[in-house]
Protein backbone atom coordinates (compact mmCIF):
# COMPACT_ATOMS: atom_id res chain seq x y z
CA UNK A 1 0.00 0.00 0.00
CA UNK A 2 1.46 3.51 -0.93
CA UNK A 3 1.82 6.35 1.97
CA UNK A 4 -0.85 8.32 0.02
CA UNK A 5 -3.31 5.22 0.05
CA UNK A 6 -2.08 4.76 3.78
CA UNK A 7 -3.35 8.55 4.72
CA UNK A 8 -6.55 8.15 2.38
CA UNK A 9 -7.57 4.78 4.47
CA UNK A 10 -7.24 6.95 7.79
CA UNK A 11 -9.74 9.51 6.43
CA UNK A 12 -12.58 7.69 7.72
CA UNK A 13 -12.17 8.83 11.78
CA UNK A 14 -11.73 12.07 10.93
CA UNK A 15 -14.92 12.59 8.04
CA UNK A 16 -16.62 11.43 10.84
CA UNK A 17 -15.99 13.72 13.39
CA UNK A 18 -16.68 16.57 10.56
CA UNK A 19 -19.96 15.02 10.47
CA UNK A 20 -21.06 13.31 13.61
CA UNK A 21 -18.82 14.58 16.44
CA UNK A 22 -16.00 13.59 18.39
CA UNK A 23 -18.16 11.60 20.65
CA UNK A 24 -19.51 9.12 17.76
CA UNK A 25 -16.09 8.00 16.91
CA UNK A 26 -15.38 4.26 18.69
CA UNK A 27 -12.53 3.77 20.99
CA UNK A 28 -10.69 2.18 18.18
CA UNK A 29 -11.32 5.04 15.70
CA UNK A 30 -9.89 7.28 18.85
CA UNK A 31 -7.00 5.92 19.39
CA UNK A 32 -5.94 5.83 15.37
CA UNK A 33 -6.36 9.15 15.13
CA UNK A 34 -3.61 9.58 18.36
CA UNK A 35 -1.30 6.93 16.29
CA UNK A 36 -1.98 9.39 13.52
CA UNK A 37 -0.24 7.33 10.84
CA UNK A 38 0.25 3.73 9.90
CA UNK A 39 3.08 1.36 9.53
CA UNK A 40 4.11 -0.86 6.79
CA UNK A 41 0.77 -2.28 4.97
CA UNK A 42 -1.35 -1.65 7.97
CA UNK A 43 -3.08 2.02 8.89
CA UNK A 44 -3.82 3.52 11.97
CA UNK A 45 -6.75 1.89 11.92
CA UNK A 46 -5.63 -1.43 11.57
CA UNK A 47 -3.19 -0.94 14.48
CA UNK A 48 -5.31 0.87 16.69
CA UNK A 49 -7.68 -2.45 16.45
CA UNK A 50 -4.85 -4.97 17.45
CA UNK A 51 -3.90 -2.48 20.11
CA UNK A 52 -7.53 -2.81 21.49
CA UNK A 53 -7.38 -6.39 21.32
CA UNK A 54 -4.19 -6.62 22.82
CA UNK A 55 -5.66 -5.07 25.78
CA UNK A 56 -9.42 -7.01 25.56
CA UNK A 57 -11.42 -3.77 24.52
CA UNK A 58 -10.59 -2.43 28.14
CA UNK A 59 -9.50 1.18 28.36
CA UNK A 60 -8.47 0.19 32.15
CA UNK A 61 -5.83 -1.79 30.99
CA UNK A 62 -5.13 -0.05 28.00
CA UNK A 63 -4.37 3.34 30.45
CA UNK A 64 -1.65 1.16 32.76
CA UNK A 65 0.00 -0.06 30.28
CA UNK A 66 4.01 1.16 29.47
CA UNK A 67 5.66 2.63 26.50
CA UNK A 68 7.68 -0.57 26.04
CA UNK A 69 4.42 -2.57 26.90
CA UNK A 70 2.29 -0.69 23.76
CA UNK A 71 5.41 -1.13 21.65
CA UNK A 72 5.40 -5.09 21.42
CA UNK A 73 2.26 -4.58 19.68
CA UNK A 74 3.37 -4.56 15.63
CA UNK A 75 3.03 -1.31 13.93
CA UNK A 76 3.43 0.35 17.00
CA UNK A 77 7.04 2.05 17.64
CA UNK A 78 8.45 4.51 20.30
CA UNK A 79 6.72 7.86 18.59
CA UNK A 80 3.34 5.96 18.47
CA UNK A 81 3.36 4.26 22.30
CA UNK A 82 4.37 7.75 23.83
CA UNK A 83 1.01 9.32 22.04
CA UNK A 84 -1.00 6.79 23.19
CA UNK A 85 0.78 7.09 26.70
CA UNK A 86 0.71 10.94 26.97
CA UNK A 87 -2.79 10.85 26.16
CA UNK A 88 -3.87 8.55 29.16
CA UNK A 89 -1.06 10.99 31.59
CA UNK A 90 -2.92 13.93 30.72
CA UNK A 91 -5.98 12.64 30.97
CA UNK A 92 -4.87 11.72 34.70
CA UNK A 93 -3.65 15.32 35.37
CA UNK A 94 -6.63 16.82 34.30
CA UNK A 95 -8.32 14.58 37.27
CA UNK A 96 -5.90 15.42 39.51
CA UNK A 97 -6.33 19.54 39.21
CA UNK A 98 -9.74 18.85 40.44
CA UNK A 99 -7.74 18.63 43.71
CA UNK A 100 -6.59 22.05 43.75
CA UNK A 101 -10.06 23.00 44.43
CA UNK A 102 -11.79 23.13 47.96
CA UNK A 103 -14.02 19.73 47.94
CA UNK A 104 -16.20 19.18 50.83
CA UNK A 105 -16.33 15.76 52.19
CA UNK A 106 -19.55 13.84 53.28
CA UNK A 107 -18.76 10.55 52.91
CA UNK A 108 -16.66 7.64 51.00
CA UNK A 109 -18.17 8.03 47.71
CA UNK A 110 -17.11 11.89 47.81
CA UNK A 111 -13.60 10.33 48.41
CA UNK A 112 -14.10 7.83 45.72
CA UNK A 113 -15.14 10.80 43.40
CA UNK A 114 -12.38 12.64 43.83
CA UNK A 115 -9.64 10.20 44.29
CA UNK A 116 -11.10 7.45 41.51
CA UNK A 117 -9.17 8.35 38.42
CA UNK A 118 -5.93 9.18 39.73
CA UNK A 119 -5.04 5.89 41.78
CA UNK A 120 -7.16 3.29 39.96
CA UNK A 121 -5.16 3.16 36.86
CA UNK A 122 -1.70 2.68 39.04
CA UNK A 123 -0.10 -0.43 38.54
CA UNK A 124 1.33 0.11 41.76
CA UNK A 125 0.37 0.86 44.94
CA UNK A 126 0.25 5.05 46.33
CA UNK A 127 -0.62 6.06 49.70
CA UNK A 128 -2.52 9.02 50.03
CA UNK A 129 -3.14 11.48 52.83
CA UNK A 130 -6.12 14.29 52.06
CA UNK A 131 -6.04 17.03 54.91
CA UNK A 132 -9.63 18.38 55.52
CA UNK A 133 -10.41 21.93 57.43
CA UNK A 134 -13.00 21.87 59.95
CA UNK A 135 -15.89 22.17 57.24
CA UNK A 136 -14.46 19.10 55.71
CA UNK A 137 -13.59 20.49 52.82
CA UNK A 138 -10.09 19.07 51.74
CA UNK A 139 -7.15 21.79 51.59
CA UNK A 140 -4.27 19.70 50.59
CA UNK A 141 -3.72 16.23 49.01
CA UNK A 142 -0.27 14.42 49.79
CA UNK A 143 1.24 11.70 48.48
CA UNK A 144 3.29 10.18 50.98
CA UNK A 145 4.95 7.32 49.36
CA UNK A 146 4.63 4.96 45.85
CA UNK A 147 5.85 1.15 46.31
CA UNK A 148 5.12 -1.91 43.93
CA UNK A 149 2.34 -4.01 42.87
CA UNK A 150 2.32 -5.57 46.42
CA UNK A 151 2.45 -2.70 48.63
CA UNK A 152 3.71 0.21 49.58
CA UNK A 153 4.86 2.13 53.12
CA UNK A 154 3.47 4.74 55.37
CA UNK A 155 5.14 5.96 58.29
CA UNK A 156 2.61 7.14 60.47
CA UNK A 157 5.73 9.85 62.05
CA UNK A 158 6.16 11.09 58.64
CA UNK A 159 2.34 11.22 58.35
CA UNK A 160 1.50 13.28 61.45
CA UNK A 161 4.48 15.48 60.64
CA UNK A 162 2.98 16.78 57.64
CA UNK A 163 -0.65 16.66 59.05
CA UNK A 164 0.73 19.37 62.05
CA UNK A 165 2.48 21.12 59.68
CA UNK A 166 -0.46 21.53 57.07
CA UNK A 167 -2.57 22.52 60.15
CA UNK A 168 -5.06 19.54 59.72
CA UNK A 169 -8.25 19.04 61.71
CA UNK A 170 -8.98 16.14 60.03
CA UNK A 171 -7.35 13.61 57.90
CA UNK A 172 -8.72 10.38 55.43
CA UNK A 173 -6.11 7.99 54.03
CA UNK A 174 -6.29 6.29 50.93
CA UNK A 175 -4.22 3.91 48.93
CA UNK A 176 -5.08 1.29 45.60
CA UNK A 177 -5.15 -2.35 45.13
CA UNK A 178 -3.29 -2.84 41.76
CA UNK A 179 -4.20 -6.41 41.74
CA UNK A 180 -7.76 -5.89 42.04
CA UNK A 181 -8.41 -6.91 45.55
CA UNK A 182 -10.76 -4.99 47.12
CA UNK A 183 -10.47 -6.18 50.64
CA UNK A 184 -7.61 -4.67 52.80
CA UNK A 185 -5.27 -7.13 54.06
CA UNK A 186 -3.84 -7.70 57.70
CA UNK A 187 -1.22 -5.18 56.92
CA UNK A 188 -4.45 -2.55 55.98
CA UNK A 189 -5.87 -3.25 59.37
CA UNK A 190 -2.48 -3.32 61.33
CA UNK A 191 -1.46 0.52 59.73
CA UNK A 192 -4.91 1.85 59.89
CA UNK A 193 -5.05 1.22 64.12
CA UNK A 194 -2.08 2.83 64.06
CA UNK A 195 -2.63 5.87 62.47
CA UNK A 196 -6.29 6.06 64.57
CA UNK A 197 -3.91 5.78 67.35
CA UNK A 198 -2.12 8.53 66.73
CA UNK A 199 -5.18 11.18 65.47
CA UNK A 200 -6.25 10.65 68.95
CA UNK A 201 -3.13 11.33 71.00
CA UNK A 202 -2.73 14.80 68.50
CA UNK A 203 -6.29 15.16 68.73
CA UNK A 204 -6.66 15.03 64.98
CA UNK A 205 -9.78 13.57 63.49
CA UNK A 206 -9.11 10.09 61.37
CA UNK A 207 -12.08 10.06 59.11
CA UNK A 208 -11.42 7.08 56.76
CA UNK A 209 -9.05 5.34 55.15
CA UNK A 210 -10.31 4.13 51.89
CA UNK A 211 -8.96 1.39 49.03
CA UNK A 212 -9.25 2.04 45.32
CA UNK A 213 -9.33 -0.49 42.81
CA UNK A 214 -10.78 -0.62 39.20
CA UNK A 215 -13.61 -1.86 40.52
CA UNK A 216 -14.90 -0.12 43.47
CA UNK A 217 -13.81 0.67 46.72
CA UNK A 218 -13.70 -0.46 49.97
CA UNK A 219 -13.95 2.62 53.19
CA UNK A 220 -12.92 1.39 56.53
CA UNK A 221 -15.47 4.10 57.96
CA UNK A 222 -18.73 2.40 56.07
CA UNK A 223 -17.37 -1.21 57.08
CA UNK A 224 -17.26 -0.19 61.06
CA UNK A 225 -13.87 -0.81 60.89
CA UNK A 226 -12.29 2.09 61.98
Amino acid sequence: MKARDVLLAEEGPREKITRNGIDSLSDPELIALILSTGHGEANAISIARAMYVEYEGDLHQLARATVDELMSIRGVGRAKASRVAAVFELSRRRERAQLGKKVRISGSSDVYRLMEAVLKDKSYEEFWMLVLNRSNCVVRQIRISEGSIHGTVADPKKIFKLALQHKASALIFLHNHPSGQIEPSQADRSLTEKLKAAGGILDIAFLDHVIITQGGYYSFADEGDM
